[in-house]
């Protein structure tokens, strides 16, 4: 199992990142996606996750109305818009799968991928 995330980048606030997340070795659309992000200093903390078919998501409080979780299912891929940057948004973006997902965010995924660096210059 891999996934593989990328799309991070130095961006000014206000400004949008499209995050990617793709998914080899196992049957991408049976599962739960998750991101999550951490912050120099901080622990890791879910930001949001989608459920199989793409019809549930959840979000932090700290990002409703900015980012947009989504997949699709034929390309084993799952996406994260953020916009509307906010320099508490800089972090290390991870995705994980497989998980439950609800509104607590609070699960922990099986595997992880490597993380994408979000950094937002004020």
């Amino acid at each position: 199992l891999q996934l593989q995330a990328f799309g991070g980048g130095l961006v000014q606030a206000g400004g949008s990142l499209r995050l990617s997340c793709v998914v080899s070795g196992f049957p991408f659309r049976t599962y739960s996606i998750g991101w999550f992000r951490q912050a120099p200093g901080k622990e890791r903390e879910g930001v949001s996750c989608i459920g199989s078919a793409g019809i549930r998501t959840y979000y932090a409080d700290s990002v409703k109305g900015r980012f947009i979780i989504s997949r699709d299912n034929a390309k084993n891929t799952a996406y994260l818009q953020i916009d509307n940057l906010r320099p508490e948004d800089t972090a290390v973006y991870y995705c994980g799968a497989p998980l439950p997902c609800d509104s607590t965010l609070e699960y922990t995924p099986e595997h992880w991928g490597q993380g994408t660096q979000v950094t937002v210059s004020s």
